[in-house]
């Protein structure tokens, strides 16, 4: 059974330090492109897809992590290629 995304796997997107580090990063979100924000991170991340719960506690690893500079690098250049 494929799963069809919906804004429901999205939520995290929604919280303050998400909204934060997507605009340090220069990244808008929009209904369009939501979907393959959320399916680039979930991949980095190693997270299986849909599962937003596991990819929000992962960024919150990350970015409360010993090179938090480093994840928004790595983040910023997977996005880059798909997003703007």
């Amino acid at each position: 059974m494929v799963k069809t995304p919906t804004n429901s796997m999205t939520k995290y997107f929604k919280n303050q330090r998400m909204i934060q580090l997507f605009t340090e990063l220069g990244i808008e979100v929009t209904p369009d492109n939501r979907n393959k924000i959320d399916e680039v991170i979930h991949d980095m991340l190693s997270v299986d897809y849909p599962n937003g719960a596991a990819a929000w506690k992962m960024v919150r690893r990350k970015l409360d992590g010993e090179d938090p500079e480093g994840f928004k690098l790595r983040l910023k250049t997977a996005l880059d290629r798909f997003v703007n």
